[in-house]
């Protein structure tokens, strides 16, 4: 990198400096023990940055370990406090450079990310619009596909909740699956049979399967006309996912790139012809900025891009890049974020619309209702 880069970075006469920026933690249980093909959980720890610039406040947060937090107090902060805060790529391009010998992937991207994430909320209320008339809208609305199924479900608990997204009117659902594979196609018939023949069904085996497994396994959910197949074996096989896109049934999506932390790994990940569709993840790949050079690499392999997790975060970015297919609207996340933001965005008829009235990500955090989380 470019020592002069790092230079504090200076906008027009009067342009505002970030003043301040806090970081705090939050630990939220989830309202049953969830998993999936690879993992359990109970809780989900939520990481905010709020910072000030000018007279606004803008926020951003990641999903992740709170070792983050102490990532963006003892190494990030320093380097983003007093830089211009409409210079949102001198700011990223700084954080990137401070993080070196930290190693860029994991939690050091998911704190750049917050914190990147914040300095365009700031940036979008200090010119009074919402984040995606700032970056360019390209349609008013994006589709979600309701995203949960975990493998910790029993079959009527599965039904209900993919089921009750289908009557809400999401025209796509997507269940776990992979850790009991023998189980497999009895749940993902069960899935399909609550959801009825209109509605998508996708599975996310999270890395679960091998490749022969995995093939063997595709053909058996063809039968239940699912349409998406997220990470049928590790999203680390490049030619496993290339040999499941290729020999795959037809009509089904192979999709991997959530656990892509910088633009190199969208990169690999697009030239070994992996994926039908790439998912990116801004909470985790550098936040807006960072999702903004994900969705270049798309665009230039005319390839579609899905988010990942984290609804209120992307439905900014779905509506102003064009390569989006559609949000993942978790059901953890989507949870977490209607109890502590106020300005989330309820579906309607399977789409997430911003509030126009509302500048930056148009969210509020609840602090008061927050609390009882804190750590």
């Amino acid at each position: 990198m470019n020592p002069r880069s790092l230079q504090p970075s200076h906008g027009p006469p009067g342009s505002p400096a970030v003043a301040d920026l806090r970081v705090s933690t939050y630990v939220i249980p989830t309202d049953a023990p969830e998993s999936d093909g690879t993992l359990e959980w109970d809780r989900t720890t939520l990481v905010l940055v709020e910072l000030s610039a000018g007279d606004v406040r803008g926020i951003g947060y990641t999903y992740a370990d709170a070792a983050t937090a102490e990532v963006v107090r003892a190494h990030l902060s320093a380097v983003v406090v007093g830089q211009d805060v409409f210079a949102t790529a001198a700011i990223y391009a700084r954080m990137v450079h401070t993080v070196r010998n930290l190693g860029r992937p994991g939690i050091a991207s998911m704190a750049i990310s917050a914190v990147d994430a914040a300095v365009w909320d700031a940036k979008a209320r200090l010119l009074g619009v919402p984040l995606f008339r700032l970056l360019g809208e390209v349609r008013p609305q994006v589709p979600i596909y309701g995203s949960g199924g975990f493998t910790s479900y029993g079959p009527a608990r599965l039904a209900e909740q993919l089921g009750g997204w289908a009557t809400d009117g999401l025209r796509f659902v997507k269940m776990k699956v992979g850790r009991n594979p023998g189980d497999d196609p009895t749940r993902v018939r069960t899935a399909r049979q609550a959801i009825g023949p209109d509605t998508e069904l996708f599975v996310d085996a999270n890395g679960a399967y091998d490749r022969k497994q995995a093939l063997a396994l595709a053909d058996r959910f063809a039968a239940e006309d699912v349409r998406w197949f997220e990470e049928p074996v590790s999203s680390d096989d490049l030619e496993g996912l290339r040999l499941l896109r290729d020999r795959g049934p037809a009509g089904m999506a192979i999709a991997a790139g959530e656990y892509g932390y910088d633009p190199f790994y969208f990169r690999r990940m697009l030239d070994a012809g992996a994926v039908d569709v790439l998912q990116a993840d801004a909470s985790r790949c550098g936040g807006v900025t960072g999702f903004l050079l994900a969705h270049a690499l798309c665009d230039a392999h005319g390839m579609a891009l899905s988010s990942h997790c984290a609804p209120a975060l992307h439905m900014h970015l779905g509506c102003a890049l064009n390569r989006i297919r559609h949000l993942e609207y978790f059901y953890d996340h989507q949870r977490i974020e209607r109890m502590l933001f106020d300005g989330t965005v309820a579906p309607s008829a399977g789409v997430l619309a911003p509030d126009r009235s509302r500048p930056g990500l148009g969210l509020e955090f609840k602090h008061q209702d927050a609390q009882r989380f804190a750590v």
